[in-house]
């Protein structure tokens, strides 16, 4: 019997609609290669312009509402060619299409808001696995860097909420970025108070 496991990556980027390091490389490989081992792979990114011009078929799945101040957020779903990967797309465009690269701003500077604009993503991917796409629900979500590390966290608050419990597991690909924020700035994560004492306690981390 083969089991079909679903899986959703979420990274800030991926090889070939956006690259700044190896993190896209992975990204990029993966899915592919999970796909040939009887893994369903699909992906979700911050609608970046380059990632939404480089992706076919995109339509809308899902208004999510507001979230962590970026207005109203969309959830749209397109196809990276040519291994036909689904991959989701966070439109919140006040957060992400901006100057610049996905982390400085046109001067090099980090955007002040990063910690939204990323939690965004994170939340975005905790709002999938617990069925903002009615159509496809990850087993596992795997999240990528500092950028997505709060899907864990916003999946363990949904669950405390009464949603379904979903898997989760985090790679490290670079130590050196960590994404280290003032605490003061928590409470505009919309988690709750006590996150950050119990949010990880059933999350696996990797380091490649």
């Amino acid at each position: 019997m083969t089991v079909c496991v679903l899986h959703a990556h979420a990274a800030a980027e991926m090889f070939p609609l956006l690259k700044t390091g190896g993190l896209a490389d992975v990204v990029g490989a993966l899915p592919p290669a999970q796909s040939q081992l009887g893994t369903h792979a699909r992906v979700v990114l911050p609608g970046f312009p380059a990632v939404l011009a480089g992706l076919d078929d995109l339509e809308l799945v899902a208004d999510l509402g507001s979230a962590l101040g970026a207005g109203n957020v969309r959830l749209e779903r397109g196809v990276l060619q040519p291994h036909g990967v689904v991959v989701y797309v966070v439109r919140a465009d006040p957060f992400y299409d901006r100057p610049g690269n996905p982390y400085l701003d046109g001067v090099t500077r980090p955007y002040a808001d990063n910690d939204r604009r990323f939690a965004l993503l994170g939340w975005a991917a905790a709002r999938i696995a617990t069925g903002a796409d009615p159509a496809w629900k990850p087993h596992i979500v795997h999240a990528h860097d500092w950028h997505a590390g709060l899907a864990p966290a916003y999946l363990r608050a949904f669950e405390r909420g009464g949603a379904p419990h979903v898997g989760s597991v985090m790679t490290v690909h670079n130590l050196a970025y960590q994404g280290t924020f003032a605490a003061s700035e928590f409470g505009a994560l919309q988690l709750p108070a006590d996150s950050p004492s119990k949010a990880w306690s059933s999350t696996a981390t990797s380091r490649s």
